[in-house]
C-alpha cells in the first residue's frame, strides 16, 4: 500500500513539475517587447530585408560594366569528305580575351546609378513596412488589452445580474416581490451573456492577430497562441502639433521617399535608352590557338597573342529606341503623379490620426465623469428599492449603464492609443520625436496626475457591491 502511495506521489509531482516548465516556458511580453518581436519576425519586413539584398545584388551586377570581363571560346570540326582541295578536313581555335568597355553612350552610368536607387528605394520601403508593422503591433496589443479589460468588465456585470437574480428569486419565494421580478432579472441576465461570450471571441481573436504579426503559427489542437502579454490599457495626455506632424510626415515618411526615387529611376533610365542610338566601343586582348587549313600557307599549329578593339553602332533598329524613350518618359510622368498622389494620401493620414486623438480626447473626458455619475445612480437606485422608493427596473437599468459607461470609457482610451499609434506611424517618427509618453509605464514613477489618468482604466469598485 505504502509503494503505491509512493508511486502516485511521484506522478503526481513529475506532472507538476510538468506543468511548472510549460508555464515557465510560456513568453510574456510587454508592448515595446512585442514590437521588438515583429521587427524580427513578421514575414513582411522579412520580405522587405530581402528585397534590399536583392537591390545590393542589382548594384554588383550594373557595377560589373565599370570592370574589365575575360572570357574562353574555342572550336573544332572534322569534315567528313572534301573534293578537289588540298585543305585540311580539321579546324580548330581558341582563345582566352580580356575585355573592356571604352565608351558606352552612359548605358554603364545610368545601370550603375539605377542599382543605386534602387538600393535607396528598397531602404526606404523597408522603413515604411518596419513603420507600418509597428504601427500595426501597437493597434493590435491595445485592442487585446481592450478586450481584456471588456472581458473582465462583463464578468463583473453578468455576476451582478446573477446575484440580483439570486435575491429576487429568495425574495420572491419568501413572498416579497412577485414573479415579474424574478423575470426581469432573468431576462437582464441572459442580455448580458452574449456579450459575455462576445468578449471571450474577440479576446480570443486578438491573440490571433498578434500572433499573425509575430509571424508565430498556433500548433494544431490549440485555441491560442503560445504566449501571454502584460500591461493594462492606460490612458497618457498627448498633444502633439498638427503643422509639425505635417511637415515631418512630408519630410520623412518612407513612402514619400520611394516614389521620389521612382521619378529620378526613371530619369536614368531615359538616359540608358538613349544611349542605344550612340556608338558603343570595347578594346580587347588576349592569346588565341588555331589551325591553318591551307598548307601552302603554313604550319597547321598556330599561336599568339591578339590585341583590337571592337565597335558597334545601331544606325537604324525600326524605331525600337524611340519606342522605349517615350515609354520611359510616360512612366515618369506618372511617376510624378505618384509622389503627389503619396503626398496627399499620408497628409490625409496625419489628418485623419490627429483628429480621432482629439474625438477621442473629448469622449474620454466625458465618459469619465459618466461613469461616476453611473455608480452614484446605481447606489441611488439600491438605496431607493431597499426602502420601498423605487423599482427593481430602476437597479437593472442603473447597473446595465454603468456597464455601458464603463465599456465606453475604455474604447476611448483604445481609441486615443490607436490615434497616437496611427499618428506616428503617419509622421515616420518614434514615440519620443513626437513627445509621446509611453502607454505603459508603471504609474508608481509618475505624477499623481499621471496616475490618476492612469486609473481610468480600472474598473469602479461599485459595480460589485450588493
Amino acid at each position: 500500500m505504502c509503494s503505491k502511495f509512493a508511486a502516485i506521489s511521484v506522478m503526481i509531482a513529475a506532472a507538476l513539475a510538468a506543468s511548472s516548465r510549460s508555464l515557465e516556458a510560456m513568453p510574456v511580453y510587454g508592448i515595446e517587447q512585442a514590437v521588438a518581436l515583429a521587427q524580427e519576425r513578421n514575414p513582411e519586413i522579412l520580405i522587405a530585408h530581402k528585397k534590399v539584398i536583392a537591390a545590393r545584388g542589382g548594384f554588383i551586377e550594373a557595377r560589373s560594366g565599370y570592370l574589365p570581363s575575360l572570357s574562353s571560346s574555342g572550336l573544332y570540326d572534322k569534315r567528313q569528305t572534301e573534293s578537289q582541295t588540298n585543305l585540311r578536313q580539321e579546324d580548330y581555335n581558341a582563345i582566352v580575351k580580356l575585355e573592356q568597355n571604352l565608351y558606352t553612350g552612359g548605358a554603364v552610368s545610368s545601370q550603375v546609378a539605377i542599382a543605386q536607387l534602387n538600393i535607396a528605394k528598397a531602404n526606404y520601403d523597408l522603413q515604411e513596412m518596419i513603420s507600418r508593422v509597428t504601427m500595426d503591433v501597437r493597434i493590435a496589443f491595445n485592442e487585446l488589452l481592450l478586450n481584456q479589460a471588456k472581458l473582465r468588465v462583463h464578468e463583473d456585470s453578468v455576476r451582478v445580474f446573477e446575484q440580483e437574480l439570486k435575491g429576487e428569486q429568495e425574495n420572491f419565494n419568501a413572498g416579497i416581490v412577485g414573479k415579474l421580478n424574478v423575470q426581469r432579472a432573468e431576462v437582464a441576465l441572459a442580455n448580458e451573456r452574449p456579450e459575455f461570450f462576445n468578449a471571450q471571441t474577440d479576446l480570443k481573436n486578438s491573440y490571433l492577430r498578434l500572433a499573425e504579426l509575430f509571424g508565430t503559427d498556433v500548433p494544431p489542437g490549440k485555441q491560442a497562441p503560445p504566449f501571454e502579454i502584460s500591461g493594462q490599457l492606460q490612458y497618457r495626455p498627448n498633444h502633439p502639433d498638427l503643422n509639425d506632424c505635417l511637415a515631418r510626415a512630408d519630410a520623412d515618411r518612407g513612402i514619400i521617399k520611394a516614389r521620389a526615387k521612382d521619378i529620378e529611376i526613371e530619369d536614368r533610365q531615359y538616359v540608358l535608352d538613349r544611349s542605344a542610338t550612340r556608338p558603343h566601343v570595347r578594346a580587347f586582348s588576349g592569346y588565341e590557338v588555331y589551325s591553318e587549313r591551307d598548307p601552302d600557307v603554313g604550319p597547321e599549329f598556330n599561336y599568339g597573342g591578339v590585341v583590337g578593339i571592337n565597335a558597334t553602332w545601331n544606325i537604324f533598329d525600326g524605331h525600337a529606341t524611340k519606342g522605349r524613350m517615350q515609354a520611359t518618359r510616360a512612366r515618369r510622368e506618372a511617376a510624378v503623379q505618384a509622389l503627389a498622389a503619396a503626398r496627399r494620401s499620408v497628409a490625409s493620414e496625419v489628418r485623419s490620426a490627429f483628429f480621432d486623438l482629439q474625438q477621442a480626447d473629448r469622449v474620454l473626458e466625458s465618459e469619465t465623469k459618466n461613469v461616476q455619475t453611473a455608480d452614484e445612480a446605481l447606489d441611488m437606485a439600491r438605496g431607493n428599492f431597499a426602502a420601498g422608493l423605487g423599482t427593481q427596473l430602476d437597479v437593472l437599468q442603473a447597473a446595465t449603464d454603468v456597464t455601458r459607461t464603463r465599456t465606453t470609457r475604455l474604447s476611448a482610451i483604445y481609441l486615443h492609443n490607436v490615434a497616437l499609434a496611427r499618428l506616428g506611424h503617419a509622421c515616420a517618427s518614434s514615440a519620443e520625436a513626437l513627445n509621446f509618453v509611453s502607454d505603459f509605464k508603471d504609474v508608481k514613477n509618475e505624477s499623481p496626475n499621471a496616475a490618476h489618468a492612469a486609473d481610468l482604466a480600472k474598473p469602479p469598485q461599485k459595480m460589485t457591491q450588493r
